[in-house]
């Protein structure tokens, strides 16, 4: 028994010697090594039968210790939601937009080239390439290019990112109820569709506690993926309008839509330092003589009402709970609206039903 056991300790420590050539260690793992050996031996002494299993058990754990070490160095790489090592929020090559307002996306490496999208502040993009003075990336669904000046990218970029990434959760049914509290029995706050993102608040068991459009309220964890994500580059592509529509209606919302990316303030009315979103309606109806508000309940009172079918672009679209408004937004055309939505997201284009509307009001004749 004696002679066996020996043998054995000679062929682990061959076989360390070699697992140490190729796969450097450090002296910690080493020692670790070393004493889980010797505890699996002494105990499991009884029979060889127990001294195999015990010495296998023991190096097994002691190789994925000093493979892990080896191939993965502290603090070089990130762990996304979905477990997947080298990546963060799902870039493998991580870039982040390093400005105030919006990194602009060109669809060629110049100046000149045609606009595509905009990045916001600390959006994320995976980096396809570098061509001069740009880099070639791809944020959400916009694809092109922008000054790497502007970019962050690398070891800064993975270290950052976690300074403002946001926990969002992803409606995965047809349509999901957006409760005022973590129960099934009180006032439904919104109706979204499937595929609507929400930023997470707080975990509370089988409720999760989210904001929408600035409110807080509750949806069931049954129906929602939840995930760290980056701001995704937004599309600037062009509207397309039906006939009839008129050139003030054309007008407002090319307008509105050249501050998609801007922040949200609640209380602000800047169209380029923040506003929230009733103060975004009010200072874009302003430039064309028309006055609202500060409030979206009070907005809700100006104008025609019309119905969601009838509606064309500048007219408003109302949302809440009940008959209770708490958001605005301007209708653009082909089924979006362009609103001051959130602080994480900012100014940005929705479809005009990722909630049920309340309402839709008519200001322009």
């Amino acid at each position: 028994m004696k002679s066996r056991m020996l043998k054995l300790i000679g062929l682990l420590t061959v076989g360390f010697m070699i697992t140490a050539v190729s796969e450097p260690v450090s002296a910690n793992t080493t020692a670790g090594i070393s004493a889980g050996i010797s505890q699996n031996i002494a105990s499991s002494s009884e029979t060889s039968a127990s001294v195999n299993a015990g010495v296998s058990s023991a190096l097994a754990a002691c190789i994925d210790v000093s493979t892990a070490r080896a191939t993965i160095s502290e603090g070089e790489y990130a762990l996304t939601s979905t477990g997947k090592a080298g990546t963060v929020c799902g870039y493998t090559n991580l870039g982040i937009a390093h400005v105030e307002g919006n990194l602009n996306v060109r669809e060629g490496a110049s100046e000149e080239a045609e606009l595509v999208g905009k990045m916001p502040g600390d959006a994320g993009c995976e980096i396809l390439g570098v061509e001069g003075d740009w880099t070639k990336i791809k944020s959400g669904e916009v694809e092109g290019y922008v000054k790497s000046e502007f970019l962050m990218t690398g070891k800064e970029a993975k270290e950052y990112a976690p300074q403002v990434m946001s926990t969002i959760a992803t409606c995965t049914t047809q349509t999901l109820r957006v409760r005022q509290e973590p129960n099934t029995e009180c006032e439904i706050l919104a109706l979204m569709p499937e595929g609507e993102q929400v930023e997470v608040i707080e975990h509370q068991g089988d409720w999760i506690k989210v904001s929408v459009d600035s409110e807080e309220g509750y949806v069931s964890a049954d129906y929602v993926t939840v995930s760290d994500e980056l701001q995704r580059a937004m599309t600037m592509t062009e509207v397309k309008y039906g006939q009839g529509v008129s050139d003030v209606r054309v007008d407002l919302v090319s307008y509105a839509c050249q501050f998609v990316g801007n922040p949200y303030v609640w209380g602000g009315t800047s169209l380029t330092r923040g506003a929230d979103c009733s103060g975004f309606t009010l200072s874009i109806f302003a430039k064309y003589g028309i006055y609202l508000p500060h409030s979206s309940a009070a907005q809700a009172n100006c104008g025609t009402r019309i119905s969601a079918s009838e509606a064309q672009p500048g007219d408003l679209f109302f949302y809440g709970s009940g008959r209770r408004i708490s958001h605005v937004a301007i209708y653009i055309g082909n089924g979006q609206i362009v609103h001051a939505s959130s602080a994480r997201t900012g100014i940005k284009i929705s479809s005009a039903y990722y909630r049920s509307p309340i309402c839709v009001v008519r200001l322009l004749n």
